[in-house]
């Protein structure tokens, strides 16, 4: 039984209680009719509760008989009442109702077990490494039913407008069981924690999950909202102010003001939330930043309804509402550092855990990698940027040729396996059209040559185990590859070895 609803069956125990004592009331007050009423209800009540429990907990099971003893007692009361023409003791009915109420009291409290209901939502596949080993942990843990609801989202247009939508539910590993997200109500379930891996709700530009899957709508449904991100970052000089400041972007978005957990790679990440998030909210970072008199987060444009300032222990005025407090910033900083936990990056559990020999290589790969006497080439991982097409633009793709140039020349010694960043497609065609034609021009020409692995499944820690070394742009990808040992190597885009 999960734990709202067996706070529910705490609370009906509670109920008749209180009921008993009106009863008590109105025998002695000589309201037999009134008394008889509310034993009606009591045994309805009972009854529903026993039927509920067989529900989750299965037929017979040990709290029902003392439920069925309770309305025995019930009855026998408003039997009393009903053949009485006056003179009942309304202490010894009390009694007798509370004697038998007292071992399904005590049996809802010691026998009912409570099983925790934990729902993972996870929108692109490529991503749900960031959620997998918290799901292992969940779904081998006999007292928690884990769920995995795949959400679907959509590119979008310049204007902000949604495009399309994707839904890749069929993309995960077969040993993931997933529910189809139409199927799981969140209303009805109350799931006692939910975890995301997309922070942004409705202010990411490019693209957007479903409203309904918004961090500050789903926060409704669970009283354990849970971010973990689906990237890792180079760990930060939390002596540098500047190198604090430009992380700010990662942290302030509404899946970390709504979140009520947000797990983060290592505790030095945790530090920089922690310093950024208070100045965030306490509105000192800059003039763009803050909770806004209007209730909005600066440089979002996010609504705070439900989420602050109140919840943030802040008052309308920005001022802290705990006269206790002995310093304002002393209050703002204990709160995010509750929140925020440093325990590692799900993504890393994924590459460490890896492991080469037991990967499944596609045969169209294996074509790429395999010498004629069968032994494997070296296999660099080639990763391309969104950051990197957007500020290069024409020079960046002059530097991709390049690099297949290079490559192809020498496939009898290398392999490579391009692996672009998943959100290319859905971040250039929106922001960059013109280049994202030229882009996709190239992505068929290193297709249609063959010589190549094009690599844009969501098996990203397999790429990772296969590869011998990385050479791309700076990405999450680096701490990967180095978290596992592999040589990484950041392209300059300036460099071109043409002749």
């Amino acid at each position: 039984m999960k734990k709202a609803q067996k706070e529910q069956a705490e609370n009906i125990i509670r109920l008749l209680g209180r009921v008993h004592e009106g009863i008590r009331k109105a025998v002695e007050k000589g309201q037999y009719g009134s008394a008889m009423e509310l034993l009606s209800q009591c045994q309805e009540s009972a009854i529903e509760l026993g039927e509920t429990i067989e529900a989750i907990e299965g037929e017979g099971f040990v709290t029902v008989p003392y439920l069925e003893n309770y309305c025995e007692a019930v009855y026998q009361a408003y039997t009393l009442l009903g053949q009485s023409q006056g003179g009942v003791n309304a202490s010894r009915v009390y009694k007798n109702l509370r004697k038998a109420l007292i071992p399904a009291e005590n049996s809802v409290k010691n026998d009912i077990k409570i099983r925790t209901e934990a729902v993972f939502l996870p929108y692109k596949a490529s991503m749900w490494d960031s959620l997998e080993s918290v799901w292992k942990a969940a779904d081998e843990d006999p007292d928690c039913d884990a769920y995995v609801v795949p959400i679907p989202y959509y590119d979008k247009n310049p204007d902000g407008s949604f495009k399309e939508m994707h839904y890749e539910g069929d993309q995960y590993p077969e040993y993931v069981p997933v529910t189809w997200y139409e199927d799981y109500d969140f209303a009805e379930r109350q799931p006692d924690m939910i975890f995301i891996h997309n922070p942004y709700d409705e202010c990411n530009y490019v693209t957007s999950v479903h409203p309904f899957f918004y961090a500050k709508n789903l926060k409704q449904f669970t009283e354990k909202l849970v971010y973990i991100p689906y990237f890792i970052l180079g760990e930060p000089d939390l002596e540098n102010e500047e190198s604090i400041r430009g992380m700010a972007h990662f942290c302030t978005v509404p899946g970390v003001i709504y979140a009520d957990k947000v797990i983060v790679q290592s505790e030095a990440m945790r530090q920089a939330y922690v310093k950024v998030m208070t100045e965030f909210t306490a509105g000192r970072m800059n003039g763009e930043t803050g909770i806004h008199s209007d209730g909005t987060l600066g440089g979002t444009g996010s609504s705070l309804d439900g989420a602050s300032p109140n919840s943030l222990g802040l008052n309308r005025n920005g001022s802290f509402g705990d006269p206790g407090i002995r310093a304002k910033e002393e209050a703002n900083r204990r709160y995010w550092e509750d929140k925020i936990l440093g325990l590692g990056s799900p993504k890393v559990d994924k590459v460490l855990n890896t492991k080469k020999e037991e990967l499944e290589i596609p045969q169209e790969w294996l074509k790429v990698i395999e010498k004629p006497d069968g032994s494997w080439k070296k296999i660099v991982f080639y990763n391309t940027s969104v950051t990197a097409l957007l500020e290069h633009g024409e020079k960046m793709l002059k530097k991709m040729r390049d690099v297949f140039r290079v490559f192809e020349e020498n496939r009898d010694e290398v392999a490579l396996l391009w692996r672009p960043h998943p959100l290319i497609k859905a971040t250039i065609e929106s922001m960059r059209p013109e280049l994202w034609e030229k882009y996709e021009g190239i992505v068929w020409e290193y297709k249609d040559a063959g010589w190549g692995i094009y690599d844009d499944t969501a098996e990203l820690s397999r790429a990772i185990g296969i590869s011998d070394a990385y050479y791309g742009d700076p990405s999450s990808v680096v701490k990967l590859c180095r978290e596992k040992g592999i040589l990484a190597m950041i392209q300059d885009v300036d460099t071109i070895f043409c002749i």
